[in-house]
């Protein structure tokens, strides 16, 4: 019988709206909650660098619980996981609405809070890529604009909630709205297994063919006339029990490249968006439209990733998805270097509109080109690895940024030095690819 591919279509379109919501909520949220911290520093008499903990603990939590995520899942399965981390996002805001001292806000609002958006985020791009095989870049593309609609609408909706309700209120409200992560994970609907086992090997096929071959054989590989025998037979042999983590996937060289490659690109890619609007106002621009300098970047964003993920899915650009990702870390290296030296508002308008451009592009492509390396049925394994070593990159680049600022008190520096990581990452992806390839 034809084997039957993932359907593309259909239910999917639900999952891709649900997947759409977490990956707003899990990127968005831990910006959003920075309308409060004013508030906080006045009620817990501490510093904004103890309050900006709070937000930083929150991604910590997101990039580095990756491997017990996918643990997890490998467990459980996609939609409990989801639903058991819709109830601790949700319970961690609510109860964080009744602390009394930073530490508290720490546990609740940063942990558990975080642990809980963590259990969504990963769970919905697996299952995404389960019920999209030809659309998947699309799909991709859209899943990723939920970050920046979520950000430009959750934000406004931090400040009206602070002016009526007070920093408890809108902790509390926000933890009611974090509970639609549960409403997400429920339809996250498991293919039918007969139809899982079809898919698996339509899978492997098709990303065999049309995906980048950057980490050499896979581990069921494309079947030749003396490995078929083989290959039966392993398939025969009943299987133990599942991998809690599959740590084979670092015998893939295209993984390796890749992980190194998000490694360096983590290190500069946030930081023009953290330390722009400081640097406009720095700049002698009032502090309005210091701020809508970043609503300028969210806009464009919103556009950029759907597009990207369009040009992704085409016949001709597909099997060269890496490049293109390649080219968009380079894009946006290279906007960083050249607006360094921006010194009024029209020019870090100029940069703002390229930015979110090449942000958009990168944020479409990232987990598009994951998925091409390694593969579906590996994804799960892969993602949490990744994101945990991103985590590192995270907690080492935006501060030191930061530190560099208070020394050196310049931004024309640390723009550059932004930069030249994302454009290393990038000339480092395409010359270990090309290379690879080539072997």
């Amino acid at each position: 019988p034809a084997p039957v591919k993932p359907p593309d279509g259909g239910w999917g379109w639900i999952v891709l709206l649900g997947c759409f919501v977490i990956t707003g909520f899990s990127y968005a949220f831990p910006k959003a909650i920075s309308v409060y911290f004013k508030e906080l520093m006045k009620d817990f008499h501490v510093g904004y660098s103890d309050t900006a903990w709070i937000s930083s603990i929150m991604l910590a939590m997101l990039y580095g619980t990756g491997p017990v995520c996918s643990i997890m899942v490998n467990q459980f399965g996609c939609r409990p996981v989801m639903l058991i981390g819709g109830l601790l996002a949700s319970s961690g805001m609510i109860l964080a609405s009744f602390t009394t001292n930073i530490i508290e806000l720490y546990l609740t609002a940063g942990v558990l809070t975080g642990l809980g958006m963590a259990l969504n985020f990963q769970p919905s791009l697996i299952m995404l890529g389960t019920y999209f095989d030809k659309r998947r870049p699309l799909a991709n593309g859209l899943a990723a604009a939920g970050s920046p609609v979520f950000l430009s609408s959750l934000s406004p909706l931090g400040q009206v909630l602070l002016e009526k309700f007070g920093w408890r209120g809108g902790f509390l409200i926000m933890g009611g709205l974090l509970l639609n992560c549960c409403t997400c994970g429920a339809v996250m609907r498991p293919l039918d297994m007969g139809m899982k086992r079809k898919m698996e090997k339509a899978q492997d096929k098709y990303e065999a063919k049309e995906m980048l071959p950057i980490g050499g054989k896979s581990e069921e590989g494309i079947s030749t006339t003396d490995g078929t025998k083989k290959a039966k037979k392993a398939k025969k042999k009943p299987k133990k029990g599942k991998k809690l983590l599959d740590f084979s996937i670092f015998s893939n060289r295209g993984f390796i490249i890749y992980t190194i490659s998000k490694f360096i690109l983590v290190l500069g890619l946030f930081v023009p968006p953290i330390l722009l609007v400081n640097y406009a106002k720095d700049t002698g621009v009032p502090d309005t439209e210091a701020a809508f300098l970043l609503s300028i970047i969210g806009f464009i964003d919103i556009f950029a990733r759907p597009a990207c993920g369009m040009v992704a899915g085409l016949k001709w650009v597909r099997p060269h998805v890496a490049y293109l990702f390649s080219f968009a870390m380079l894009f946006n290296g290279l906007t960083d270097i050249c607006s360094a030296r921006a010194s009024n508002y029209t020019g870090l308008v100029i940069f703002c509109v390229f930015f979110g451009i090449s942000y958009g592009m990168v944020g479409a492509l990232q987990f598009e080109v994951l998925m091409a390396i390694v593969g579906s049925q590996k994804f799960s394994s892969a993602i949490g690895l990744v994101l945990l070593i991103e985590a590192f990159a995270v907690l080492i680049g935006p501060p030191s940024a930061g530190r560099l600022v208070d020394a050196l008190k310049n931004y024309e520096v640390i723009f550059y030095l932004a930069g030249s990581e994302v454009v290393l990452s990038a000339v480092f992806l395409a010359v270990a690819t090309y290379c690879c390839l080539n072997r």
